[in-house]
């Protein structure tokens, strides 16, 4: 009788897996016979790899990368070895903006399933993030090659959803500009915007923890300055518009990208092509890398003028900019509102500006259309229960989704409670909303409203600091049930107040810090501690 020999065991499941032996012996006969393998030849480890990234094996499922405040170098460190997929995830800026579509999770999941060929999309990471995700992408591709030839690899295709017009930054439409109007007064280093916008011929809507998205257009004069560098004519046809049509809606003139740098390196030589290829590789020769935007790096480089169309094929999409809405559907429908800090800056002896923030202050006007969308938000909202008291902390224009939380509560009767904890630097001239804020809290509205400036006295006092001062009464309305809200900035002000949070639970919730850190965590888990920051 002859002797029938197994076939040799093929290993898709790692034993690291969390399954009984049985059951990895079930899964790797069916991914087996799935595939179309006979066990004759044993997966590469890359190939490994490959089928175990979209699905969530090996993996513990916990993020702890996921905090705005860790830089990026710090956040690969905490997601070394674990799946392609997960890397990616750290790679992001970690806000969960939904400024590239997604949320990082989702987004991540994308580029590793091959559903997101775009590697480009987290503003908030930036160039830092495209360059990380440019090389977890590149482990990808030769997971999916593996041993195979590469004239066998066949690129999957990448699917695209059409969402509801106005629903995403790949399908947006068209809304009216309204009004603006300056919430700072004289004395004031800062430059606020009250903006308005009519929604009713778009017939979009949305809830209040939204974001809005906006396309604004590059600057006129930045644009023209950047052809002249060029030593170009702005009617020079470059995909079918004119360069300088192209230059104002399609790219990104802020920070140069490495492509940008790529391209000059080709077209140089010597010394030159030596630098400009360090850029690319995102080194810093000469220590100016950071401040190098589009008309820096042309500046930088002044004897090389790249060919108009080479040029604009070299540069960054035009990317949308996010900004959490002011208003409520509920209370003035058809409209919404902004809150936006123009931004302006100088670097050497030139002025910087802002995109978005300077195209909405004084480079539109009320009648134009532009297009926008409404960005659903991830895990930001009013609670369900109406009666749930709520504390919310916005410095700055951290404040605009908490006047729209109040306007909503105000419009639909909600019974909870709430709590505004306000701060800027000086109370007679950066109080916004100061007259609605005290009629609301005339009416009964506005339960507490805790302000804090930061530049009336001699010592800087700042939201968490008035936080401390109330520990007490904090800590009654947490154990009340309440939820707590924060939205500003993501490096400093967040952590802070979150530092002062899990102070004020040890003290007044009688905890060990270790304890109140898990109680804060908790609280995160549970929905009861959101954060919109940036």
């Amino acid at each position: 009788m002859n002797q029938i020999t197994p076939p040799s065991k093929i290993e898709i499941i790692p034993s690291s897996a969390p399954f009984s032996d049985a059951q990895r012996a079930w899964l790797n006969g069916f991914l087996a016979g799935a595939l179309g393998l006979d066990g004759s030849v044993p997966l590469s480890p890359a190939q490994n790899v490959a089928l175990l990234a979209p699905s969530g094996e090996a993996d513990d499922g916990e993020e702890p990368w996921h905090d705005q405040t860790l830089p990026i170098a710090e956040r690969m460190k905490l997601a070394d070895g674990r799946p392609l997929r997960r890397r990616m995830m750290a790679a992001m800026a970690q806000q969960d903006c939904g400024q590239c579509g997604y949320n990082c999770r989702d987004y991540s999941e994308a580029i590793a399933s091959r559903s997101e060929a775009r590697l480009n999309l987290c503003v908030p990471g930036g160039k830092e993030t495209a360059r990380m995700l440019k090389t977890l992408h590149a482990e990808l591709d030769q997971a999916a090659a593996g041993p195979r030839p590469k004239e066998q690899v066949t690129p999957a295709a990448v699917s695209v959803v059409v969402s509801e017009a106005g629903r995403s930054r790949d399908n947006p439409i068209e809304a009216t500009f309204l009004s603006r109007r300056l919430l700072n007064k004289p004395g004031s280093e800062k430059e606020t915007w009250h903006i308005e916008f009519d929604l009713s011929e778009a017939g979009l809507d949305y809830v209040v923890g939204d974001s809005f998205g906006i396309f604004a257009k590059n600057d006129l004069g930045l644009v023209d300055q950047i052809i002249a560098l060029l030593g170009a004519s702005h009617t020079t046809e470059v995909k079918g518009k004119t360069l300088r049509q192209c230059l104002l809606e399609d790219v990104s003139l802020a920070p140069a990208p490495d492509t940008l740098f790529e391209l000059i390196s080709f077209i140089t030589g010597g010394a030159t092509r030596e630098k400009a290829r360090r850029l690319a590789q995102g080194e810093n020769p000469d220590g100016d890398a950071a401040t190098l935007d589009v008309m820096a790096a042309l500046q930088k480089f002044s004897g090389v003028r790249p060919h108009p169309e080479a040029f604009v094929e070299a540069l960054e999409p035009l990317q949308p900019r996010l900004y959490s809405i002011s208003s409520s559907h509920n209370a003035t429908p058809g409209k919404l509102s902004l809150t936006v800090d123009c931004v302006r800056y100088v670097v050497g002896k030139r002025k910087r500006l802002g995109l978005a923030s300077t195209f909405l202050a004084e480079r539109i006007t009320p009648g134009d259309k532009l297009k926008v969308y409404v960005q659903k938000a991830h895990g930001f909202a009013l609670p369900a229960d109406q009666k749930t008291p709520i504390i919310m902390v916005g410095p700055g224009t951290g404040i605009a989704p908490f006047r729209a939380f109040l306007l909503d509560r105000k419009a639909t009767g909600a019974p909870g409670k709430n709590w505004l904890f306000f701060g800027h630097q000086r109370s007679d001239c950066d109080f916004f909303y100061a007259d609605e804020l005290n009629a609301m809290k005339t009416s009964g509205l506005l339960t507490r409203l805790s302000l804090a400036w930061s530049r009336d006295g001699e010592k800087k006092f700042y939201v968490q600091d008035r936080m401390r001062e109330v520990g007490r009464e904090v800590w009654n309305w947490l154990a009340e049930g309440a939820h707590l809200y924060v939205c500003g900035d993501a490096k400093r002000m967040a952590k802070d107040v979150e530092r002062a949070l899990v102070d004020i639970v040890a003290q007044f919730g009688a905890r060990s810090t270790d304890e109140a850190v898990a109680f804060v965590t908790e609280l995160k888990k549970k929905g009861r501690f959101q954060l919109d920051v940036y």
